[in-house]
C-alpha cells in the first residue's frame, strides 16, 4: 500500500475521533487568550496519541514534535488556532456551545480537531518518512496583537526551526470536498482606527454657542475616504471603513465628545504606514479647522498574508494528488485578515482553504455568524490532506 493510501485509510479510521474532538471543542469554546481548558484538552489528546507537547507557549498555546527517520533532514510546521468568538450560537445541534455568548463561529474548532487528526496520522506513520513535523496550536487569532505574533516571540519557530509552514482554514463559500489555493498576496493587513473628537457641546438650538462635535465627526469620516480614493495607487487593494460612531447627546444636546471606530486594510506595508500618517493628519486637521480637537489611536494589527509562490504551487500539486484536479479551486484576493500572516513574514508559508459548504444540508452560513456550521465530511479530508502535504514537502 502506498503512503498516500495509508494516510487516506488512517484518516478514515480516525474520522470518528476527529469528529468527537470537534464536538467537544465546539461545545466548550473559549475567547482569545482565555483558551486554558481548550489547550489542556489538546495536550491530553496529543498524549493519548503518544505525542508529548510543550505547554505554556505564549501562555495558552502549545507546540509538539513528531520525528521521522533522520529528524534533522527538514522541519515542516503545521498550525491551528484555538480561540472562539463573542457570538451567541443559534444552531440547534447536540454539540451547541455551552458557554453563553461564546461560539466557534470561525471554524477554529475545525482547524484544531483537524490538526489533531493529522498529528495522530503522522505519529502512526513516523517510521515511514524522514524529517520532523512541528505542530503549533496557537491562541488569540481573533484579537490583536494576534496569537501568532506571541507564539513567534515565545520561540515557536525555533528549536527546531521549520523551513516552511502550512495553515488550513474553513471556507463556507466552497463545497465540502474541494480545496482552495492562491499564490502571492492573499489576505490584507488589519489595523483598528479609534478617533475621539472633543469640543464644547451644548444646546442644539444654539449652534453658534457650541462646537458641533457630531457634524465635525461626520466631516472627518467623509474626508478620510479621500485617503483611499485620492492618495492610494489604484493598483494597491485597500479599504478604510468605519462601523461605529458614538455620540451620547440627544435631540437637543450636542455632546462634548464623539467617538469613531473603524478598520484600515492594505496589501502593501509601505502604503500601510503612509496611510497611518495621512489618517492622523486629515482627522486632526479637519477637527482643528472646525474648532475641535481629534485624538487618533491606530492599533496596528496583523500584516498582510503572503503565500509563498513555489511552496503554494507544490501544495496545490500535493492536494491534486490527494483529491483530484477537479476538486482544486482558485481563491480570490480578500480584504479579510488572518494572523497566520505573521508566520508568512518569517518563513515560506502556504495558507489554503478547506471547503465546508453543503447546500443540500442547509450548511451555507458564513464565518462570524451565529449559524455557522460545517459539513463534517470535511474533517476527514482536512486531517488526511494536511498529513499528505506535510510528508510530501518533507520529501522535497
Amino acid at each position: 500500500m502506498s503512503l498516500l493510501q495509508k494516510i487516506k485509510t488512517l484518516a478514515s479510521d480516525f474520522s470518528e475521533d476527529i469528529i468527537n474532538n470537534r464536538h467537544h471543542l465546539h461545545a466548550n469554546p473559549e475567547l482569545s487568550y482565555q483558551e486554558y481548558n481548550t489547550v489542556k484538552y489538546v495536550a491530553e489528546q496529543l498524549r493519548s496519541y503518544g505525542i508529548e507537547p510543550t505547554e505554556g507557549v505564549a501562555e495558552t498555546g502549545l507546540t509538539a514534535i513528531i520525528e521521522g527517520h533522520n529528524p534533522s533532514k527538514k522541519v515542516i510546521a503545521l498550525r491551528a488556532d484555538l480561540d472562539a468568538l463573542p457570538i451567541e450560537e443559534e444552531n440547534d445541534v447536540p454539540y451547541k456551545s455551552k458557554n453563553k455568548g461564546v461560539m466557534h463561529a470561525c471554524g477554529h474548532d475545525v482547524h484544531t480537531s483537524s490538526l489533531l487528526g493529522t498529528a495522530k496520522i503522522l505519529n502512526s506513520l513516523k517510521n515511514e518518512f524522514e524529517g520532523t513535523i512541528k505542530l503549533i496550536f496557537q491562541p488569540g487569532e481573533e484579537k490583536n496583537p494576534g496569537g501568532a505574533s506571541l507564539m513567534i516571540k515565545a520561540g515557536a519557530l525555533e528549536n527546531p526551526s521549520p523551513s516552511h509552514i502550512f495553515g488550513q482554514h474553513v471556507m463556507p463559500l466552497v463545497p465540502a470536498g474541494k480545496i482552495g489555493f492562491r499564490e502571492g498576496m492573499y489576505m490584507a493587513s488589519a489595523d483598528e482606527i479609534y478617533l475621539t473628537i472633543k469640543g464644547q457641546g451644548g444646546h442644539s438650538g444654539s449652534p453658534h454657542l457650541l462646537t458641533d462635535t457630531v457634524l465635525i465627526a461626520s466631516h472627518i469620516v467623509v474626508a478620510l475616504q479621500q485617503i483611499i480614493s485620492r492618495n492610494k495607487s489604484p493598483e494597491l487593494p485597500s479599504v478604510l471603513s468605519f462601523g461605529k460612531m458614538e455620540a451620547l447627546g440627544a435631540t437637543n444636546i450636542i455632546p462634548n465628545e464623539v467617538k469613531i471606530a473603524g478598520t484600515f486594510r492594505a496589501m502593501n506595508e509601505v502604503w500601510r504606514n503612509e496611510a497611518h500618517g495621512l489618517i492622523t493628519r486629515v482627522a486632526q486637521g479637519v477637527a482643528e479647522s472646525m474648532g475641535a480637537t481629534c485624538e487618533v489611536n491606530i492599533s496596528k494589527g496583523y500584516p498582510y498574508l503572503e503565500n509563498h509562490p513555489e511552496l503554494t504551487q507544490r501544495a496545490r500539486k500535493f492536494a491534486t494528488e490527494y483529491v483530484g484536479e477537479e476538486n482544486i479551486v482558485p481563491l480570490d484576493l480578500t480584504m479579510g485578515a488572518e494572523d497566520f500572516s505573521y508566520y508568512s513574514q518569517e518563513i515560506p508559508a502556504c495558507f489554503y482553504r478547506l471547503g465546508t459548504q453543503n447546500i443540500a444540508k442547509g450548511i451555507t452560513s458564513y464565518v462570524h455568524t451565529p449559524t455557522f456550521n460545517i459539513d463534517e465530511s470535511a474533517l476527514e479530508l482536512g486531517a488526511g490532506l494536511m498529513a499528505w502535504m506535510a510528508v510530501s514537502e518533507l520529501d522535497k
